[in-house]
């Protein structure tokens, strides 16, 4: 493989609107434990291993359990996860493969039922967001911190 530009090295303006809206995602009313745990499924689901790595370890910082982290591939079989998550987890799995899924009425209405308007818009904000920063990972081929894994065993 070819070496590949650090995007925030390269072209830092161009970088500063993901940040923006990276920030504009922690200023919402959005908890940051579901926040995290959209990000980690999305991340899962586009097979970003920066992120994932990333996501897993903010998500057990800010107080996550192992097991929450460990079975949210299989949400929708664990009673791990409560009505609110599950309502973004299904939001957030459709619109990452929208291309497959679109965004469908049945979603949507289970979604709403709980996240006010505010919030739909901050969890479909959300919802772009990773996927684009899994792209930008993905697409530059930004590894994830190794040293770091291989230090902590």
């Amino acid at each position: 493989m070819h070496p590949r530009p650090n995007p925030f090295a390269a072209a830092p303006t161009l970088m500063q609107p993901m940040l923006d809206m990276e920030e504009a995602v922690k200023a919402s009313p959005l908890d940051h434990g579901l926040i995290e745990l959209v990000k980690l499924r999305v991340s899962q689901i586009n097979g970003c291993a920066y992120c994932i790595h990333m996501h897993t370890h903010d998500a057990r910082a800010h107080g996550e359990r192992e097991d929450r982290m460990h079975l949210l591939n299989a949400w929708r079989e664990s009673p791990l996860y409560s009505d609110r998550e599950r309502a973004a987890l299904a939001w957030a799995e459709d619109l990452t493969r929208i291309d497959r899924t679109g965004a469908p009425d049945a979603t949507y209405t289970a979604m709403t039922g709980h996240f006010d308007e505010v919030e739909q818009v901050a969890l479909t904000l959300l919802i772009t967001t990773i996927n684009a920063w899994n792209r930008i990972a993905i697409g530059f081929a930004t590894p994830h911190p190794v040293e770091q894994e291989a230090s902590a065993t």
